[in-house]
């Protein structure tokens, strides 16, 4: 590999990138949960969690606003050494109008929380901003449907579960719903054509009225004061059942949909075949042998069900060390986690995945090729992916260049697609990719 280390500059630029939005006010004051007890204005609250500067602390402590379950870390520590690549913050990448910015300083001025750079088994830079640190714990929203699906895996593995089959073969309850016409795969690359559609700006759809509330990650008045016994959907096992329904004007497969409801019905899955509630699943089978420095939790929802589609929670560094394991194939430490046929498959491309999401016009002008097994495919040829959630959460894996990178953020803006927040970083990510693997 040439090596870019020498290349970069000492000199960070302090302009702002020109995609960035401006940082508040009140963020800059840090005036966010201010005071013993904190003063009225400053609160944190379910109202706010998501909105801008609140997210901030909140996606940070998601304990606080949120119910959450454990997941134990477990084992000797997988060390990753102090960082090798001091001057790499500094790297000169491109913002969208083509502008030179250093690595750290556009990620800085995009509400990155924290960033974590590792290639091989070595960290060759970090860093945190606005009192975020590699101790810190941090909500993955829907990174979590990557880890769900990795988890998956390891059933698909021992033969306990047909991909071809529908997710009612193993959950009755699943009979009538939108989800018995499906196949699990299906539901893994989100093609499942349902009658349900995901929005987090109206908020008078049935995901805002009846998902969100029991999915316990929004806030509606009045919701958690709902006892099991008063309403038809409690929890989201319910919705799933009960509520959503197929859409007869189209066929499953024969598009890309994304839709959080198929993780949910993925998380149910490996709870039912496995005989394990989710988090335990997750615990023994995975995150008790990636040599994770910090317990994990995940939110759940109304009725205290792991919120599968997006409650996941832990440090940087730890998501990077998930990261590292799927990059290597499922192995780590000489222990194979999930098998290498599993991981390849996501990058098992098909024509019928790429014009699934050549035909969403929502993703149209987004670097993405395809999403399968719950992944998003930037190049499968390269081994290019990553697992995404709302506010700016990446956990990004390029197995040309060896490289994963991670990061936390807590944009203003939920979506992904036309977020420039978002992009910027995304691409910045792929530039020092391509300069690693040169």
């Amino acid at each position: 590999m040439k090596s870019v280390y020498p290349l970069i500059s000492v000199t960070v630029l302090l302009a702002f990138s020109f995609a960035s939005s401006p940082l508040s006010a009140s963020e800059q004051a840090g005036e966010v949960m201010q005071g013993v007890p904190p003063v009225r204005e400053s609160q944190v609250t379910m109202a706010n969690y998501r909105q801008h500067p609140y997210s901030r602390w909140a996606f940070r402590n998601a304990g606080a606003p949120l119910h959450v379950v454990m997941i134990p870390r477990e084992g000797q520590i997988r060390e990753l050494s102090k960082p090798i690549a001091l001057g790499l913050g500094a790297f000169e990448v491109s913002d969208l109008q083509g502008k030179s910015v250093g690595f750290d300083q556009l990620f800085k001025d995009n509400y990155t929380d924290g960033l974590v750079i590792v290639r091989g088994n070595k960290l060759l830079h970090e860093n945190y901003f606005s009192g975020f640190t590699e101790h810190s714990a941090h909500i993955w929203f829907s990174m979590s449907k990557s880890l769900a699906s990795t988890a998956f895996g390891i059933l698909v593995d021992e033969g306990r579960v047909d991909l071809q089959a529908s997710p009612a073969k193993y959950i009755p309850e699943l009979k009538g719903s939108g989800f018995e016409r499906v196949t699990i795969q299906q539901v893994l690359d989100h093609s499942t054509s349902l009658d349900f559609y995901e929005t987090y700006t109206d908020l008078t759809t049935n995901f805002a009225r009846y998902y969100a509330p029991a999915l316990n990650l929004g806030w509606m008045p009045g919701a958690a004061d709902v006892q099991p016994d008063q309403a038809e959907i409690y929890g989201v096992h319910d919705f799933l059942a009960r509520f959503i329904k197929p859409d007869l004007t189209r066929e499953p497969g024969d598009n890309f949909d994304y839709n959080s409801s198929n993780a949910d019905v993925l998380g149910w899955l490996i709870a039912r075949i496995s005989g394990l509630p989710f988090e335990t699943f997750i615990q023994q089978k995975i995150w008790s042998k990636l040599g994770a420095e910090h317990d994990g939790f995940i939110a759940v929802d109304r009725a205290y069900m792991p919120a599968v589609t997006g409650g996941m929670n832990s440090t940087t560094r730890d998501a990077a060390r998930f990261g590292m394991m799927v990059r290597d194939r499922g192995e780590y430490n000489g222990q194979q986690i999930v098998s290498a046929d599993w991981v390849d498959a996501t990058l098992d491309i098909s024509d019928g995945l790429l014009g699934n999401m050549a035909a969403n016009p929502k993703y149209q002008d987004e670097s993405w090729s395809a999403y399968h097994n719950m992944w998003w495919v930037l190049n499968a040829a390269d081994g290019e992916y990553c697992a995404v959630g709302i506010h700016g959460q990446v956990i990004y894996i390029n197995r040309k260049s060896d490289t994963v990178m991670v990061w936390f953020s807590s944009q203003p803006g939920a979506s992904a697609a036309k977020n420039p927040n978002f992009r910027v970083k995304l691409n910045a990510a792929r530039q020092l990719a391509g300069a690693l693997g040169s």
